[in-house]
Parts: structure tokens; sequence; C-alpha cells
């Protein structure tokens, strides 16, 4: 039987990992990829580690075949591993536009390189994370290779429920950790760290040992897992996940493949780090709702959410669905709204083809409702809004904001809650 702590430890991970369980499971045909937190590519968080004393492997990257062909050479290594830079897992067995298979290839030859790099700069990698038409590689990885004897997991996440961070680790690396926590969850190992006291050697050996590292490499690991921890606290990290940490025949500790995800709370003193994020992944929806200051995720359905919060955006879009719509996507305008915020929103939700009726669903804590309802009017009057509107206002001024849609003489519907509004959206889209 499981103990307590490595079932707990187990629904860490996989709540963690799977930041929307609810809506994906609903949801199985919606393409879904959350822009709340910052995610680096595979390069870029092995830089970060590599410039804080974690060990990887060394490698370049390349932006052209010549460039990839070159960095190879520079390498001497006795075999090199090319990697397609994209955010979206399962590169290994995605293919590319050009035709090529794989985002990951093994090769002792620099030439190869060159050729495969050929094959993937320019062209779209098509994965089961991407959408359908894949993800343009505008660089790839030469790495290199090293054998490994053993992979293993590790992770440091925020957890809610331990007000703090947490290491999270299994002997049993190298795959999803969601199906090790399902099936065995007695191999999820879980220590709480006192963000005021920082991680303890004790903690940091406990870990080593139950990722199964013996002898020399047990303290090797422990070193590794503090600096990573150190990395965590000083780039303010939400997430470090290294899959696999594993060691090689020669009796190294290496950081193989590394996600470093970051909440955007952190972007006012951590400049450098959120540079790296060109958007160029971005739905073109995304970088423009972000110009705004605005969070956009894009779904299949036909009914707009425009709500403030990741949290009730994800309520919205679950009540939605079990009252039989489907949510198009959630627009989240976060805290500090200006009316000009809610007109682009409106601008940004309008123009998506598929949308046939918009949810507003606002709890008005820090968010003036009286803003919103004038923001609300003058995006109807200005877009000449052509499709059903469902309002549900709540909080700061909600009484005065009420008065201004409804003394509007605009065609919009109020909802006194959220079910109410969900059945009503519903029902408006369900009549045409």
């Amino acid at each position: 039987m499981a103990s307590p702590v490595a079932v707990v430890a187990g629904k860490v991970v996989r709540d963690m990992a799977l930041r929307t369980p609810l809506l994906a499971a609903r949801l199985q045909a919606v393409h879904l990829v959350p822009r709340r937190w910052l995610n680096l590519q595979e390069y870029q968080s092995k830089k970060l580690m590599l410039d804080h004393g974690v060990k990887v492997q060394r490698f370049f990257v390349a932006e052209t075949a010549n460039e990839a062909l070159d960095a190879a050479k520079r390498l001497n290594a006795k075999e090199i591993v090319l990697k397609a830079q994209i955010l979206a897992g399962g590169r290994g067995k995605g293919v590319f536009s050009s035709g090529l298979k794989g985002g990951v290839h093994l090769t002792k030859d620099p030439k190869v390189v060159g050729q495969l790099a050929k094959q993937m700069i320019g062209y779209n990698l098509a994965t089961k994370q991407t959408p359908k038409g894949g993800v343009k590689v505008n660089k790839v990885m030469i790495a290199e290779a090293l054998d490994i004897s053993r992979e293993t997991y590790l992770a440091i996440l925020m957890d809610r429920s331990c007000n703090g961070p947490v290491l999270v680790g299994s002997p049993q690396g190298g795959v999803d950790i969601e199906e090790v926590a399902a099936s065995n969850p007695e191999l999820i190992f879980k220590e709480q760290i006192d963000i005021m006291e920082g991680i303890k050697d004790s903690q940091a050996q406990r870990m080593a040992e139950n990722l199964g590292f013996v002898g020399p490499l047990k303290n090797q690991a422990a070193d590794q897992i503090k600096k990573l921890y150190n990395l965590f606290l000083k780039i303010d990290a939400t997430q470090v996940e290294v899959n696999p940490f594993g060691e090689t025949p020669e009796g190294q500790v290496v950081c193989f493949d590394a996600k470093i995800n970051f909440d955007d709370n952190a972007e006012f003193r951590q400049k450098d780090i959120f540079a790296m994020d060109d958007g160029s992944e971005n739905e073109p929806i995304e970088n423009e709702a972000a110009r705004y200051d605005l969070k956009y995720i894009g779904l299949d359905g036909n009914i707009a959410c425009f709500v403030n919060g990741a949290g009730l955006a994800m309520a919205t879009c679950d009540i939605i669905f079990l009252n039989g719509g489907r949510p198009a996507n959630f627009l989240d305008l976060g805290g500090g709204v200006k009316e000009a915020q809610v007109y682009q929103a409106f601008k940004l939700l309008t123009a998506d083809p598929k949308v046939e009726a918009i949810l507003v669903n606002i709890f008005g804590g820090i968010v003036n409702c009286a803003i919103i309802a004038n923001g609300i009017t003058k995006a109807c009057r200005e877009l000449e809004l052509k499709v059903p509107l469902v309002v549900r206002l709540e909080g700061t001024n909600v009484h005065e904001a009420q008065n201004i849609l409804n003394n509007s003489g605009l065609p919009i519907t109020s909802a006194i809650d959220l079910e109410d509004a969900a059945k009503k959206v519903v029902a408006s889209v369900t009549k045409k």
C-alpha cells in the first residue's frame, strides 16, 4: 500500500504537470496551450542551469544547417544528438513538413547533422502536442550524446498545499511522471522545503538516496539537487523539472533534459529571462492580447469567455461545458483593469469567426465593475456587436455597473450568478 506521502506527492505531480486537468478531460478534442506561464526552450533552460553550476551536456545552438555542421565539428564528441527546438513535447515521434520523421536524431557523423538540420530548420514539426499543422522550427540544439546507465526524475515546484516549494522525485525517470504516480505511487518521493530556511543537506541527501544514487554518486546527486533548488529560487521559477536526472557509466550525475516554468508576476525582476520569449510559437491573437496585458487561451468551441483570474476562467469554461456548451477561449483580464483593456478584449473576441456568443464573468475585488460595464457598452456600440452577450458581474461597484448596463439600451442579458449565466449563454447559441 502506498504511503500517504507518496499518494500526496503523486497528486502534486499530476496537478502541477496537468495544470488544467478537469478542462483537459472534458475537452479532449481541444488544442490547449496555456500562455500564463513563460516556457523556455530546452536550450535556454540548459543555459540557465549551466550558468548556475548544474551539470548538463555540452551543447551549441544553430539557426542554419551550416551553423549546425560547424557546431557538430566543434563538439568533437563520439556521438551527437540533434534536437529541434520547439516548446511542444513528443518531438522524437514528430514529423516535419519536409518529410523528415523525428525531431530528435543521434549520429556520429557531423555531416549527417548538417543534412538533418537542413530538413528541420524552417520547416514545421507536428507532434501530439502541436496544432495539426505543426510548429515552425527556427533553431536546433546540437549536443554531446552521453550514455545513460540509469534515469531518474526530479522536480522542484511550488505547492500551495505546502505553502512553499517541494522536491518531488522518483527513481523511475525517462517516462511520463503522471503514469508513475498513477501506477506506482510508492515510487514518488516528496520533500517539503521551508522557504525561509532553504533546502537542508539532509533533505538533498535523502532525496538522492530515494532516487537510488549510492556511494560517491549520492553526494554528487545531492549537490546537484541543492544547485537546482538555488536556481529555482534565484530565477523566480514556479517549476524546475529534470527528466531524466540521470547517471552515466563514467560516474557523472547529469541533467539530461529540463523544463523551467515561470509565473509572469516575476517579470519585473527577471527581465533578461522574460526577454528570451520571442513569442514565435504563440498564436497571433495571443501576442495581440499580450500587448494589452491580457492573457488569451484559444479553445475549439463557440462561446467566448471574458473573465478576471485564471481560476475563475477555468470554472467558467467548466460550467459552460456542464450546461452543454463549448468554450471558444478564455480571456483573462487580470487585476488592475482599464476601460481600454475591456474594449480591446471585445475586439479580440469578436474577431474570432468561431465565436457565436460571449459570456462576461467578472468578480470585482480589485476590479471595479463599473469600469468593466463602461468598457462593455463602449465596445458594443463601436464594434457593433452581432452576437449574444451575457454578463454576470459581482463585487466592487456592482450596482453602479448594473445601472450602466441596464440604462445602455443595448441587448445585453444580465445573469444573477455563474450557473444562470452559463445556462443563458448556452441557450443563446442553441437557439441559432
